[in-house]
């Protein structure tokens, strides 16, 4: 049944128009991925020349086949993506790569951030803007627009493959004038390491702190992504146009969030403890 509601809100989503190749406007949501995936899917196989940004097919493309190539020796499969036995599943995904079938992006990972997301409970409008302002960061992709139709897989940023150079040497040169180059406002929610695989200069950034009674605060770990989540979720559906830091800081001040701006392109989002 959950396959079948899955498969019915991706429908859904592509039927809304959201092509894989997008014009982000006025702001891109750059969100991490997640290690954990939802799987199956009823879309055709992988074609990496149908997603968003095309001019990184041919890092995509190696990568892709060095994850195949992989999977055939479970051992270093498991080696090198930091793999128990226990998630011998995830390898036989990868093996899998080009012929399973997939789901849109925002669909396909799960977890903490993408609960708090929640895609599935938009109106068919709220879906069509978050298609055009939401895109993934991933290790195995690059980037990934909402509506991108992507296979089940692992690979995570900190991962080496045997024999390729670590994945920021691929990806810093390839991705990042692509990042450089959208003229929108970008809103960096990516973890660190996704981050660092090609920075993106000027983008916000947010950091979330919870306060206690007293005034003190801390940084929020678990929790910061059902955060973030929210606050993608704000601005994947928000009718508003927020195309600098001045109107961002507006529109999540409106929504009641407790934001605070030292004058440069860091935000600070504050919680109650």
């Amino acid at each position: 049944m959950g396959d079948q509601v899955g498969a019915r809100a991706a429908r859904s989503l592509r039927e809304d128009g959201v092509q894989a190749s997008v014009a982000w406007r006025p702001v891109l949501v750059l969100l991490p991925p997640s290690e954990t995936k939802h799987p199956g899917g009823d879309g055709a196989p992988l074609d990496l020349a149908a997603l968003t940004a095309p001019e990184l097919t041919p890092v995509r493309a190696t990568l892709a086949d060095a994850l195949v190539a992989l999977a055939g020796d479970v051992p270093a499969a498991r080696s090198a993506l930091g793999l128990s036995p226990n998630q011998d599943g995830e390898i036989a995904r990868n093996a899998a790569l080009w012929t399973s079938g997939t789901l849109p992006a925002l669909h396909r990972y799960t977890g903490v951030l993408y609960d708090a997301l929640d895609v599935r409970s938009l109106t068919r409008a709220q879906r069509s803007r978050a298609g055009r302002r939401l895109a993934v960061g991933s290790a195995l992709f690059g980037i990934l627009g909402g509506a991108d139709p992507i296979p089940a897989y692992r690979l995570s940023a900190g991962s080496t493959l045997p024999g390729l150079p670590t994945l920021r040497a691929l990806w810093k040169p390839a991705l990042s004038p692509v990042l450089a180059a959208t003229g929108q406002l970008v809103v960096d929610l990516r973890s660190g390491s996704y981050a660092a695989l090609a920075p993106v200069p000027g983008a916000v950034t947010m950091q979330v702190l919870s306060e206690r009674a007293d005034g003190s605060r801390a940084v929020v770990s678990h929790f910061n992504k059902a955060h973030k989540g929210r606050v993608a979720r704000l601005l994947a559906t928000t009718t508003a146009e927020p195309d600098d830091v001045v109107r961002l800081l507006r529109l999540l001040r409106r929504a009641r969030l407790h934001v605070e701006h030292a004058g440069d392109s860091a935000v600070t989002l504050v919680v109650p403890a």
